[in-house]
């Protein structure tokens, strides 16, 4: 399908913040925002507790900021992104301030500023204590629905995306039970992560890596999927996806401790692999551990989520130790961009966490998560501006120098049958594995066998026919039995200690190579993003 470059809006997938600011970026161009729900419904947006890093005071400065990301991200961070990113911080919190976001403010009106892991500095922005997510949320739907130039697409689910000559042309979508192709001038995804593909996450269990899938199909390259971020303090009284106790938490005092009363770590502060991995520890070896919260003052007010979460669950933090436990919670890769956000795919943009944009390498610094999808969007709305003006959707450097297998258009009047979102049997056997095999701890035996089995159901369904979640799936544990080595939130048992830092980068017709067909220099791939 071939469109003129004002022919057809542009096309947001999904309605989250960084889905919702890109569309606002682009006004006054023509925007249309595909969301699964109503807007912003069914989004890791909406859950996130944590608030929006950003050197505000004082005594701080973005090269701090740049500084701890890059210690966290334990070698896989693009410097010049995590520059940009950082440096852009302070004034990004100021435009979601002057677009209607309340933060939490001191008595003399500046933004209040909580510790958070590995920050070397108090440098988080809250609003409304731990529903800092769902605020600045609230503030760009309101936005977006004041703006002329958006439309927003409900309860509308994005299938497949259309190429022609190998660009991006359009989506096909699936709306009240029926299928139509919907031409773009250009493609966003904004999908976010994957977490809904694990037992235990924070993340809605329909996060399962759509985004990626899309992506995936259109012959893109990938990077990094095995770097899945576990939050070490999810809410471990059997819900499903499970509440997150917010590190603000522990940055307000509390500590985590072993079922006898004992500390679990000295730090309880640190990267939050390094926790994670201390709670897994103790519990497999058959202990519990809970979060000592009772002597931090005022936690009600502070955490008025958390709190309400644990007293559904007949747990006073005040007076109760709060059991937790690890759940996947941030997709650290996704889909390889540069830094305009631009894909190896003509036409196709990723923003926020389906995006693998260089900053949180394999460790995401907390409270950057926001910050990323707030900044990235100005500057993707910026490049799809240009390449519009243009009349094109400009050819990346990576285009030409990594020429990549992509499917058939599709004709413009059909709309071909979708793939499905989930396994026809559900997804607890999928979480299964992924848990078992791919969680806070990995070896090769166990990547071998989920990879394999993920790839017979690939390969016997079809790529283009396959469920989401399981291409996804196929395609996180392909990517994790690449990397041997330990490096941040992957860790394998059989490899312990860190290589070479590098990333991993793959596309959908290399993982369904034999693995015997795969060079042994994959990981070889120069370290600058695309």
């Amino acid at each position: 399908m071939r469109t003129a470059a004002h022919d057809a809006p542009v096309v947001v997938v999904g309605g989250g913040l960084a889905g919702l600011l890109t569309a606002l970026h682009l006004a006054p161009l023509p925007c249309v925002v595909l969301t699964t729900g109503e807007l912003g419904e069914h989004t890791s947006s909406d859950l996130a507790q944590g608030g929006i890093a950003a050197a505000l005071d004082d005594g701080d400065a973005p090269a701090l900021h740049a500084l701890d990301t890059v210690h966290a991200g334990a070698g896989l961070c693009d410097v010049g992104v995590v520059e940009a990113v950082t440096g852009a911080a302070p004034e990004t919190v100021a435009h979601l301030a002057r677009l209607g976001a309340r933060f939490d403010r001191a008595p003399d009106g500046v933004v209040a500023l909580g510790l958070e892991g590995a920050h070397s500095r108090h440098r988080v922005a809250h609003a409304g204590g731990d529903a800092t997510g769902r605020e600045l949320l609230r503030a760009a739907a309101a936005a977006a629905r004041a703006t002329p130039s958006v439309t927003v697409l409900a309860h509308t689910r994005a299938g497949r995306l259309v190429l022609d000559g190998g660009r991006v042309t359009g989506v096909v979508v699936e709306r009240d039970g029926e299928r139509s192709v919907l031409a773009a001038t250009a493609v966003v995804l904004a999908t976010g992560g994957l977490g809904g593909l694990f037992r235990d996450t924070t993340n809605p269990t329909a996060s399962r890596g759509q985004g990626v899938a899309l992506a995936a199909r259109a012959g893109a390259v990938l990077r990094d999927l095995e770097m899945v971020q576990f939050h070490p303090t999810a809410l471990d009284v059997g819900l499903d996806p499970m509440p997150l106790v917010s590190e603000a938490v522990r940055g307000e005092g509390a500590h985590l401790v072993t079922a006898d009363g004992a500390r679990l770590l000295s730090d309880d502060l640190a990267p939050r692999d390094v926790v994670s991995r201390a709670v897994f520890a103790e519990q497999r070896r058959g202990g519990r551990v809970l979060l000592d919260a009772r002597g931090v003052p005022g936690f009600a007010a502070h955490f008025p989520t958390v709190t309400a979460a644990c007293r559904a669950a007949g747990i006073d933090p005040s007076r109760d130790l709060v059991p937790v436990r690890p759940a996947a919670h941030y997709a650290m890769g996704g889909v390889a961009v540069d830094s305009r956000g631009q894909t190896s795919v003509a036409g196709l943009w990723a923003v926020g966490e389906v995006a693998s944009t260089g900053l949180h390498g394999a460790n995401r610094l907390a409270s950057n998560s926001l910050l990323e999808a707030a900044v990235c969007a100005g500057w993707v709305a910026a490049d799809v501006r240009a390449a519009r003006s243009a009349g094109a959707a400009g050819a990346t450097t990576a285009q030409r120098r990594l020429p990549l297998p992509l499917p058939r258009a599709v004709p413009p009047a059909v709309a071909p049958a979708l793939p499905p979102a989930v396994p026809s049997d559900g997804t607890a056997s999928l979480r299964a594995l992924m848990s078992a095999c791919v969680g806070v701890l990995r070896d090769g035996p166990g990547l071998a066998a989920a990879a394999e089995e993920l790839g017979e159901r690939v390969r016997t369904a079809g790529p283009d026919a396959v469920d989401d979640a399981t291409l996804t799936a196929f395609l996180v544990a392909t990517s994790a039995q690449l990397r041997e080595e330990s490096r941040g939130a992957h860790t394998r048992t059989d490899f312990p200690a860190p290589a070479a830092p590098v990333h991993t980068t793959l596309t959908l017709a290399e993982a369904l190579e034999p693995a015997r067909n795969r060079p042994a220099d994959r990981l070889a791939h120069e370290r600058s993003s695309l």
